[in-house]
């Protein structure tokens, strides 16, 4: 496979790809639309395809041939932000058509990249052995829907998954250029709603009340201090968004409810240890501030997105091979969070970056802004580390000492930030 050239020959296909699903983006939990795009696309190349309700879609493309199978694995959903027409230096090629609603972290890359993958891999079959399965996967921004497609994965497709791949765009380097890193690549994460009840009052007499901006403070005042429990070594961060509570000024509101964040690489040294933390603070302070309390939200943590040392080696060799030996960049993990740390829980595998920033051409605002914007010739670089990587990791016995986790799917699946 001259797989260069392929890539080139297809790329303008690519991006008719990546602008039908920029332009026609779907929020988390209502992507049917996009979902039913793909299924039509990839039947047409050949692939057997499979509608997991709720989750997304699973294409499964066979060689006929004995061998491992590879999950490729793309989030499809949009993002409820109202996208700028303009990016940080000039009009945008494509914009979303639903207003309040776009592709604010590249979701549509990564489709159409997946998408140029499996119709390169269909069409020369004779080049490689075993299966791929191109995953896509519903609601990735929120996680929830990843509870109705991993289980379904390991329980019920009947697939053998030997090992996974992803990539997420990133908007801070310069298009051309990937980045294979070794261990984590991406936080792990935890979030949490608390609802304080106290005893509403007048400010006249806060005696007679119970006021949770106290006992709220008190907690504050704790998470500050909990970075000098964690070795200094670790990446941690954390904030809080979400603080809901009184509405005047001399009224002693009876609840107030907060929220917010935390984002680490090792779950065992700063995510744990902050959930705990903030547990520990809760029941203190609410006992020492004769106040009640619900949780209405908080999930098991994230774990960090790791890759498979075996892995990971064998993505580098085929980005060098396919790519170019300068190409590989070395660059910070990110603290954003993503749902694939999951499937690495289960399958050894690689998470990568395609990078997409080009300054000329005012492409370079971080995700999640409406200025957002990606420069599209980056996808040949993704385009051709996915179909490297594929070819490298069906086509070579390896083996590795991953070991998958004991957590039952379910409980994993339902992690979340």
């Amino acid at each position: 496979m001259e797989i260069a050239k392929l890539v080139e020959n297809n790329f303008t296909e690519a991006v008719t790809l990546r602008r039908y699903f920029h332009t026609h983006p779907e929020m988390t939990g209502e992507e049917l639309n996009t979902i039913a795009y793909i299924n039509t696309y990839l039947q047409k190349l050949g692939l057997k395809t499979i509608i997991v309700e709720k989750g997304g879609l699973l294409g499964i493309l066979d060689s006929d041939k004995n061998g491992k199978t590879l999950l490729l694995r793309s989030d499809v959903d949009a993002l409820p932000i109202e996208e700028s027409f303009h990016n940080l230096k000039q009009k945008k090629l494509c914009c979303s058509t639903v207003k309040g609603l776009s592709h604010a972290c590249g979701h549509d890359c990564h489709m159409a990249m997946s998408l140029i993958t499996a119709k390169i891999l269909a069409e020369h079959k004779d080049a490689w052995r075993g299966s791929a399965v191109f995953c896509f996967e519903r609601g990735e921004e929120t996680g929830g829907n990843l509870r109705y497609l991993l289980p379904y994965i390991v329980n019920k497709s009947g697939l053998h998954i030997d090992g996974c791949y992803s990539t997420h765009v990133r908007w801070d380097i310069p298009a051309g250029k990937v980045a294979v890193m070794p261990g984590a690549t991406m936080a792990g994460g935890f979030g949490f709603t608390i609802k304080l009840l106290g005893k509403f009052g007048h400010g006249a007499r806060p005696d007679l009340a119970i006021n949770p901006i106290d006992c709220f403070v008190a907690i504050y005042e704790d998470l500050k201090a909990f970075r000098l429990q964690v070795d200094p070594g670790e990446w941690l961060t954390y904030s809080l968004g979400q603080l809901e509570g009184g509405h005047t000024y001399n009224i002693i509101e009876g609840n107030l409810t907060f929220g917010g964040s935390c984002r680490f690489f090792s779950m065992e040294k700063a995510g744990s240890l902050f959930q705990d933390f903030l547990l520990h603070s809760l029941e203190k302070n609410t006992a020492l501030y004769k106040c009640k309390y619900e949780i209405p939200y908080m999930p098991d943590p994230l774990y960090p997105t790791t890759c498979d040392s075996v892995c990971e080696s064998l993505c580098e060799k085929a980005v060098t091979k396919y790519l170019g030996p300068d190409t590989n960049i070395k660059i910070a993990p990110w603290m954003a969070s993503e749902t694939f740390s999951c499937y690495m829980q289960l399958f050894p595998g690689v998470h990568t970056f395609t990078v997409i920033a080009n300054e000329a051409t005012g492409c370079g605002a971080p995700h999640h802004t409406p200025e957002f914007d990606v420069d599209e010739s980056g996808m040949k670089s993704g385009i051709t580390m996915a179909l490297g990587y594929a070819l490298e990791f069906l086509n070579t016995d390896f083996k590795t000492t991953f070991q998958p986790t004991t957590e039952p799917v379910e409980k994993l699946a339902a992690r979340n930030v």
